[in-house]
């Protein structure tokens, strides 16, 4: 029985094939081309699927597939995703009779977090948090190698922890989320604001590196802002092990200066809570949607 897994995110759309022991043996992606439409995605999603079963000869096989935000428990439909159109139209029945093919849907940081769990970076540990730190910021819970997504399916989200209720808008609705501080987009949605100018993330971290004195004043509030928002939850949590994926995490400073302000904030009289860089790269997620399929 193979497993495929299908990872909806807001720039790509990546699907992957596993064999019954969990090796990958295929891998794919296209752009999600949000300007398309809702339909147009739709589109994506069934070609993405229909290009896995053509590698597998479309043998018997299992099928998850990670989106961010997650199907409310109250209405059905698609909740809390940063790829808007979908709020409050995608259903699961609507993307089973697309496929013609019964599946788990799950957020896809918990899908991240299932597979650093597994077989990633936290392999080993009780109680896991995975951290998305991307376009934006999510966040899963692993317990003894399950998901946790609490009554409301809201679980682990704390990118949208509020840290400063005078801060930005957030698509949300709220002000001051962690998500508008410490994301990639927010650092340079920040940037711009500040300085009148736009720049990738690289080469905003690049001046931080080369002591320009603008790159270093955000920098450094960021990675205040960061270990607030850690010691917050690690002050709730307090799992075994923090596990960051998604481009922000590639920042090397982020275990060195960022954990430094956890250490300086957290609610205890150490820090010994490990806070550890993915193992299984950008694709964690899309692996962690194989995991979960039926």
């Amino acid at each position: 029985m193979y497993r495929l897994g299908i990872d909806l995110g807001g720039t790509k759309i990546e699907g992957i094939a596993l064999t019954k022991k969990k090796e990958e043996i295929f891998r794919f992606r296209l752009l999600t081309e949000q300007e398309g439409g809702y339909q147009h995605i739709l589109h994506q999603i069934k070609k993405v699927y229909q290009t896995l079963l053509r590698e597998i000869t479309e043998k018997p096989h299992t099928l998850g597939m990670g989106t961010p935000g997650a199907i409310s428990p109250r209405t059905g439909l698609l909740k809390n995703s940063n790829t808007v159109c979908f709020n409050g139209k995608l259903t699961k029945e609507e993307l089973v009779k697309l496929l013609g093919k019964d599946f788990i849907i799950e957020n896809d940081a918990n899908c991240f977090a299932l597979a650093e769990a597994l077989q990633g970076a936290a392999r080993g540990k009780d109680l896991v948090f995975g951290v998305i730190m991307g376009t934006g910021c999510g966040g899963g819970i692993i317990h003894q190698g399950r998901i946790h997504t609490g009554l409301q399916a809201i679980g682990g989200e704390w990118g949208h922890m509020v840290i400063d209720p005078n801060g930005p808008l957030c698509y949300c609705g709220t002000h001051g989320c962690v998500e508008t501080f410490i994301s990639g987009g927010g650092l340079q949605k920040q940037y711009r604001q500040k300085f009148g100018e736009s720049l990738p993330l690289t080469e905003i971290v690049q001046r931080y590196r080369e002591k320009d004195e603008r790159a270093q004043s955000l920098m450094n509030e960021f990675f205040e802002r960061f270990g607030r928002a850690m010691a917050n939850l690690i002050n709730i949590l307090d799992p075994d092990i923090i596990v960051l994926g998604g481009g922000v995490s590639n920042i090397d400073e982020l275990y060195t200066e960022g954990v430094e302000q956890v250490r300086k904030m957290v609610f205890s009289d150490s820090l010994e809570t490990p806070i550890v860089k993915h193992q299984l790269g950008d694709s964690a997620g899309v692996i962690g949607a194989a995991l979960i399929g039926i």
